[in-house]
């Protein structure tokens, strides 16, 4: 089953000979292109998260990593910011994207959507959709379904124009419509079933000759292909026999929040899950994501979503491999398309040896290849198999191509780990503190008079401003006579708020703020105020920090100040409530340094920084400087310790939100290496706990081409940039691990290997940067032949093997070759 369209377009397009097709199709066992049943290995790299000229790179690593195919989602909202005004350009530029992935001679994985979820802003929907009249939000709506269907539409159009599906000779084999839809469709009752089977039939009417997915969406109605998303998805069934078992998001870590810790998923439970997957008929398997990237401008969701969305990829943030990771997984690919024959032809056979140890064998009348598991959390497993026996490590896979030999054991790490460091700026003479200018963002028509550009006696959502800004002025008067019930000397304001930052002020005097964490929706703000006797000012300055992304009805999530909002009096133990709410309220969204683009180099405010003075710890308050972009190639990072939260521009680029103040949760961490035992939740292994959630910031090498460069801060809370630096990412310590008969490969990534610093064959202990030699040693001196091997190299390689470092006193024990170098 599969693509009786694509066939019959391909043979469509070779017939009028406008250009050659590939034919994509599928049963329960596989996908088939050009008559070749396959096994796919794909990673999610997100063209939004990263700049183009990264593109080739991230693309060609992704290549050399063995993966099969480029995933992406398509992001509406970025796409079409205001309705039918598209943006295609820049780090946009969808098409462009697509065709360095065929350049590479990959395949392309387009999920359209259009709801994306990927902790992006409003799950990718543009807000706008938000404010039409009658609409509903992913249901049976038919405003929404028109709007979505135009889109949808827009995109396969440009798709089909530049001929880059399939069956157009282009690399794009599959679509999704939708997205984890499965998961809150019963919230939408039967209009939510409808809407289902509505965006099956309008995918399906595009005609674009490849197979269409919808990912936890276990009632995908035909041709649509159910697939899984999860930590582990071995288990996953598709509900159609002729579906093959695929697994569009394997989640290789998970995301940061503002407050929350750093997450990391070990390569070893990685590897583990894609293993058992392909043990138990799995035909395409993705990661999410293979590279992370960083929510540049204002497109992170949550809302608390960081700004990096690094995700402990396999590649890093900066575009660096995330060793072992990288390597690790890039064996596991190596071996299973080894194997791509036996797995998707043979006859399978499933022994459950009990205590959680299993073995596949996939057989053809030529070969046969076998997988054998241990899900056991503590004990390592002992198989016997055709006279032989074999040690299975708890909570591992070993894969033998040939029954025979194991070639790769999912708990057994044969690639280096790197350990990257920050280096400073040496294109900057000493002492390499930035020369700052100053202005503050001008507040008196709101904080003083209460100016507004449009008027409601009520509180509005803040997404009735489509979302072009984070900020939002709520303000209103009230006059307190001398005879009101309200009047005393205990007064106080109380503000229900939605979880997004508020800032009060009373008067024209600030009276405080209020922020919640990830995952929490309302909090009560209250202050105690002093009024006056006649007409007072009320200003609430609403900060959002991104909208929300996931969940059924996520769109209805309140945003702003939903109030309500009233003063209280108290004396004599009782309290007299004023409520404001449906007092006439004035509007203004954004603020005068955004209006006037004073991050640009070109607004024609720009002279009017001063230097003299510079504050520190002032809120509402606009810094510039200039520096010299960072000597060679390494990733640029900007360090933001000292200031508290805002908006960052390099050259007039939005490098996204910052918050350097905002203290990650202190409990969780652990010193001990992470445990790669059992199953994996991102709560597993943490690390970053009571320090500032995120001090670095990528900036790309594209967004800084000239010699002098300028950096432009909005601080919203206060700061002190005295601090503020640039720094450059490079590996700075690398260690490499390799089992015995196995091959141990430094690489210092472009750098020469400085030094050596420990090597041991036998059974040494420890982790990279603290290891110690254990109980059995090779005879010859490992150090010397390391340091003969590789100082002064970019790379080297050598064997870990008796032949080269001499016999040892422990044959009894598995062997390896650990060494520490420093690049």
């Amino acid at each position: 089953m599969g693509s009786s369209l694509g066939f019959a377009l391909c043979l469509l397009i070779v017939f009028i000979g406008v250009a050659s097709c590939t034919e994509v199709s599928h049963d329960g066992r596989a996908i088939t292109i050009d008559g070749q049943r396959k096994i796919l290995i794909s990673g999610s790299i997100h063209y939004p998260r990263s700049s183009t000229e990264m593109w080739p790179d991230l693309i060609k690593k992704a290549k050399e990593g063995g993966l099969d195919a480029v995933e992406t989602y398509v992001f509406w909202n970025a796409h079409e910011p205001l309705r039918r005004q598209y943006d295609f350009t820049g780090n946009l530029d969808l098409i462009r994207f697509i065709k360095t992935i065929q350049a590479e001679g990959l395949y392309a994985v387009l999920r359209i959507g259009p709801y994306v979820c990927a902790e992006w802003n409003y799950g990718g929907f543009p807000v706008w959709l938000h404010n039409m009249p009658g609409i509903e939000l992913r249901t049976a709506n038919t405003v929404f379904m028109n709007e979505m269907q135009n889109f949808t539409t827009l995109i396969v159009d440009m798709v089909k124009k530049e001929k880059l599906f399939a069956s157009q000779g282009g690399p794009i084999i599959l679509s999704q419509i939708e997205n984890e839809y499965g998961n809150v469709m019963s919230s939408y009752g039967a209009a939510g079933k409808a809407y289902v089977d509505w965006c099956a039939n309008m995918a399906n009417s595009l005609d674009i000759g490849v197979p269409w997915l919808m990912c936890q969406q276990a009632d995908a109605p035909e041709p649509m292909i159910n697939t899984c998303n999860g930590w582990y998805c071995d288990s996953f069934t598709p509900n159609n026999p002729n579906s093959p078992k695929m697994w569009t998001e394997n989640w290789t870590g998970w995301f940061k929040n503002w407050g929350g810790k750093d997450p990391h998923r070990t390569a070893e439970d990685l590897a583990f899950s894609v293993a058992r997957f392909f043990q138990f008929g799995g035909t395409f398997q993705n990661y999410y994501m293979y590279h992370g990237g960083t929510n540049f401008g204002r497109t992170a969701g949550g809302p608390y979503i960081s700004t990096s969305y690094d995700y402990d990829a396999p590649i890093d943030e900066f575009g660096n491999l995330n060793q072992p990771k990288w390597g690790h997984l890039k064996q596991l690919h190596h071996v299973l398309k080894s194997m791509e024959m036996t797995l998707t032809h043979g006859n399978v056979s499933n022994m459950d040896i009990g205590n959680g140890v299993s073995a596949t064998i996939y057989a053809t009348n030529e070969t046969a290849s076998c997988f054998f598991g241990n899900i056991n959390t503590t004990s390592d497993a002992t198989i016997h198999f055709q006279g032989t026996e074999y040690n299975v490590p708890a909570w591992s896979v070993s894969i033998l191509p040939d029954c025979k030999n194991e070639v790769y054991n999912t708990a057994k790490v044969n690639t280096q780990t790197s350990v990257m460091v920050k280096k400073r700026n040496e294109a900057e003479s000493e002492p390499s503190v930035l020369k700052w200018v100053w202005r503050p963002e001008t507040t008196d028509d709101t904080i003083q008079l209460g100016k507004g550009s449009l008027t409601a006696s009520q509180l509005v959502d803040q997404k009735v401003s489509n979302d072009v800004s984070d900020y939002l002025w709520y303000m209103t008067s009230v006059n307190i006579k001398d005879d009101d019930p309200i009047w005393s000397d205990d007064m106080s304001i109380r503000v229900n708020g939605t979880g997004q930052i508020l800032h009060a002020y009373v008067n024209g005097e600030y009276i405080g703020s209020e922020w919640a964490t990830y995952g929490v929706y309302n909090y009560v703000f209250e202050k105690k105020v002093k009024l006056n006797r006649g007409k007072n000012q009320i200003t609430l300055l609403s900060a959002t920090v991104g909208l929300q992304n996931y969940g059924a009805n996520f769109d209805l999530t309140a945003t702003g100040i939903p109030g309500p909002v009233v003063l209280i009096g108290r004396k004599d133990d009782e309290s007299i409530i004023k409520d404001l709410s449906s007092h006439k309220w004035s509007y203004k969204v954004g603020l005068h340094g955004l209006d006037n683009v004073l991050y640009s180099t070109d607004s024609r405010y720009a002279s009017k920084w001063q230097a003299d003075n510079l504050p520190i710890n002032r809120m509402m308050t606009w810094y510039k400087t200039t520096f010299k972009a960072p000597l060679g190639t390494d990733p640029v990072v900007l360090n933001l310790q000292g200031m508290g939260k805002g908006l960052a521009w390099v050259n007039g680029q939005s490098i996204g939100r910052y918050w350097p103040s905002f203290i990650a949760e202190e409990d969780g961490c652990s010193n001990e290496a992470c445990d790669y035992r059992g199953a994996y939740q991102n709560n597993k292994c943490v690390s970053n706990c009571g320090q500032p959630t995120q001090i670095w910031y990528h900036v790309p090498r594209s967004f800084i081409p000239e010699d002098v460069n300028t950096l432009v801060l909005f601080e919203e809370f206060g700061g002190n940039p005295s601090l503020v630096n640039f720094q450059t990412v490079a590996a700075g310590t690398v260690c490499g691990n390799a089992y015995e008969s196995n091959n141990m490969e430094l690489s210092c990534q472009g750098r020469p290997i400085s030094a050596i610093r420990f090597a041991s064959f036998g059974d040494p202990k420890g982790t990279c940067g603290s290891f110690e030699k254990g109980s059995c040693e090779g005879r010859n001196n490992a150090m010397s032949i390391v340091q003969n091997a590789c100082l002064g190299k970019e790379s080297c390689s050598i064997q870990a093997s008796e032949d080269v470092f001499g016999s040892t006193n422990c044959s009894d024990i598995s062997k390896r070759l650990v060494v520490e170098a420093v690049c």
